[in-house]
């Protein structure tokens, strides 16, 4: 009787919850009977609260998503994933080099190293065409004189304990002549062009410690991490490519102050602080310098070739006049704070990080914890003022109250779940939109093992496994197959090659091949050894468990032992990931659409705490790698990341298994409104851009009191 009482009084408590949640905001059937604002007003849910609303400290996806209404950064991706300007109105990309006169070394004709005389064999031999593909040059070489610049340069060392501690040493460095070129765009290979004037081995016997004077008697620990430092301190050949921004005229931010230079100035430098230990550091280190030249015109100089700066750019600028530090130290003193808290103040406790002030479409109302975020559209926007008046991020944990609250108009956009996507997509009151995402699911090898070491293994692995069927009935159809380590709806990845086939036959015959032979038992042997491994994941995911056992029984169909476990994901990560103490594991890959893969794949990037964690190691990928981040040339770039992509998929450190489709509903009232070629309004179906995104023209949806025909 107690039960059914209390199934009764969870029942009636889940009715009175969505009842209050149905009139919190008046459906679709209220709308036109007296609240014509729920037609501008759009309410999303997410599933966690915002943590901080500062582009350069966030670092979750709920604040993000707010940040991203509110901020606006100097350029975005269009619908094609371009760059395209938006604070910037344009920004052009060139190079200033540097190359050292080496008085150490000879020309191949046995004469010792001037600058004069290097200056003059350059010169000559781009005017004799010697030196081929040389790109444009602003202006012809110059010969600049030697000079001396002083620096300390931070070490990170460990301790007798293991601990690290930083050793800060003093330099003087004195800087010998150089060459210096002034290129309309940035060549990664220019240095190796000049080599019929330097001949062979001119960087490697540069005598850095010629140049490079630091105290005596520095502890011999120290001295040698100093050392392995010579080449990025002076470097022999030194690239710093150059972003000249302009920017956008009359651009305001939210409480009417003007936009300019200075506020990328301001933002670059916040990011730099290490005092705001902003997640951004690391996209915007490669920076030399940021000069404001003129209020609208910004100078960016890179002191390496890194060509995923530029995508750095999109990021969000702050307003200066809000949280320098004359703003903070104001803010410090009005709020009352504690001597202890005072010490400490600084953009991380300023109260901006919870009443942001942006340049974006929209402007922040209000943040109730845990219960909803308001916005409100920008009016002074310069692209004009959205369609929707208001936006609400309401906080709806649970995916079940999600989608009840998305059925009774409540809420107006829903993620469907792979199980529930057919039931959208046979209802005719919603428009759905699938389309692939930017990540991967995958199984990944300990490369490091002998028992992984050899490729034909990998492929074999691969080839027992029907992705298909995983496809079809583990994610109910919402995934597709994919062959290596890009996004599919992005260009570098190779859509020419082919998939992994499942042959389980042709896997057992490959692992035979390779010493691996059925013993009695059933079980591929070797050297009186069972070919036997342990897959793991973490817990919390379904289907990655579901997965694991997938790929168990199709491996014991070739007479592979495997063992499962499960581990909670602090543990899985900390004791197995990072260590790299593990055989295999079954995980997945959220990317961006930059082509750098160096975290992930170089072997550089294969220690403990570090992202390439199964350990892939392949010279020809780590040449690849390098030269892909160093290309600012789109057309190469995409050459280069093709051959990678094909250089992974023959070597299968993973098994590539799909991509996630994503499927997103909305009510079919939510149009695109743009306007016709005689001014008039015009409804047009709501489309993903190339990427998937189907928010990217979000500020011109409207919702209509009727469901237009688009037929």
């Amino acid at each position: 009787m107690l039960t059914k009482r209390l199934l009764l009084l969870i029942t009636l408590i889940l009715v009175l919850f969505l009842l209050q949640s149905f009139f919190w905001v008046p459906t679709y059937e209220n709308q036109a009977a007296g609240n014509p604002s729920r037609l501008v007003t759009y309410i999303e849910a997410s599933s966690g609260d915002a943590k901080i609303l500062n582009p350069i400290l966030n670092a979750d996806s709920a604040s993000s998503n707010i940040v991203s209404q509110v901020f606006e950064g100097l350029l975005d991706l269009d619908e094609n994933l371009n760059l395209r300007g938006r604070l910037a109105t344009d920004w052009r990309i060139t190079e200033r080099a540097y190359l050292l006169v080496n008085p150490y070394h000879r020309f191949p004709d046995g004469h010792e190293v001037t600058g004069p005389q290097l200056f003059q064999r350059i010169t000559r031999a781009l005017k004799e065409g010697l030196i081929t593909d040389m790109p444009a040059m602003e202006r012809p070489p110059e010969l600049l004189p030697a000079g001396q610049r002083t620096e300390k340069i931070s070490l990170v060392l460990s301790d007798k304990e293991g601990k690290p501690r930083v050793v800060e040493i003093p330099l003087t460095i004195e800087i010998p002549e150089r060459v210096a070129f002034s290129l309309q765009q940035v060549d990664q290979d220019l240095f190796d062009r000049l080599a019929p004037v330097l001949g062979e081995r001119y960087f490697e016997h540069f005598p850095h410690e010629k140049f490079i004077r630091y105290q005596e008697n520095l502890p011999e620990e120290e001295e040698a991490a100093l050392r392995k430092k010579f080449s990025v301190i002076l470097p022999v050949g030194e690239h710093n490519p150059t972003i000249l921004f302009h920017l956008r005229k009359g651009v305001k931010f939210h409480d009417g102050h003007m936009f300019d230079a200075g506020d990328v100035k301001f933002t670059y430098e916040s990011i730099m602080n290490p005092k705001n230990l902003s997640p951004r550091t690391p996209d915007f280190e490669p920076i030399k310098t940021v000069e404001v030249l003129d209020p609208l015109t910004v100078k960016i100089v890179y002191k390496r070739l890194y060509s995923p700066a530029i995508n750095a750019w999109t990021m969000g600028m702050l307003p200066e006049h809000l949280l320098n530090q004359e703003a903070l130290n104001h803010e410090k003193a009005v709020r009352g704070l504690s001597e202890e808290a005072q010490k400490t103040f600084g953009m991380r406790e300023s109260q901006f990080n919870r009443h942001p002030i942006g340049s974006g479409r929209f402007q922040f109302v209000e943040w109730q914890g845990d219960e909803f975020i308001h916005l409100q559209r920008y009016t002074e926007y310069w692209e004009g003022p959205a369609q929707y008046h208001d936006y609400y991020m309401r906080i709806i944990p649970e995916l079940f109250t999600q989608e009840v609250e998305f059925r009774t108009g409540a809420i107006d956009f829903y993620a469907a779940q792979p199980h529930q996507v057919d039931r959208y997509k046979n209802d005719p009151t919603y428009q759905w939109f699938s389309s692939l995402g930017f990540a991967y699911t995958y199984i990944g090898y300990n490369n490091r093992k002998p028992l992984f070491a050899d490729p034909m293994i990998r492929t074999a692995l691969g080839m027992a496994i029907n992705v298909d069927e995983i496809i079809t009935y583990l994610v109910y159809g919402e995934g597709k197959r994919t062959t290596g380590p890009y996004p599919q709806n992005t260009e570098w990845y190779d859509q020419s090659i082919q998939q992994l086939q499942y042959d389980p036959e042709g896997a057992r015959a490959n692992l035979e091949t390779a010493g691996w032979k059925m013993n009695q038992d059933g079980w591929l042997q070797k050297d009186g050894k069972i070919f036997e491994f342990t897959l793991i994941t973490n817990n919390g995911n379904p289907i990655r468990k579901n997965l694991m056992t997938i790929a168990q029984n199709a491996w014991k169909k070739i007479g592979v032992k495997v063992n499962t476990q499960v581990f909670e994901w602090a543990v899985f990560l900390n004791d197995f990931v990072n260590t790299g103490d593990f055989d295999a594991v079954v995980l997945g890959w959220s990317m961006g659409i930059d082509p750098d893969l160096y975290q992930i794949w170089h072997s550089s990037q294969a220690g403990p705490q570090q992202l390439n964690f199964v350990g892939y190691h392949n010279p020809k990928a780590d040449e690849l790698i390098v030269r892909i981040r160093q290309e600012y040339n789109r057309d190469r770039q995409k050459q280069l990341t093709h051959k990678l992509h094909r250089l992974i998929h023959e070597d299968q450190p993973y098994t590539f298994l799909y991509a996630p489709l994503s499927t997103r509903v909305l009510d079919k009232k939510i149009v695109l409104v743009e306007k016709g070629p005689d001014g008039q309004e015009e409804f047009k179906k709501i489309y993903p851009t190339k990427s998937g995104d189907i928010t990217s023209y979000f500020h011109k949806w409207r919702k209509l009191e009727f469901t237009p025909d688009f037929h």
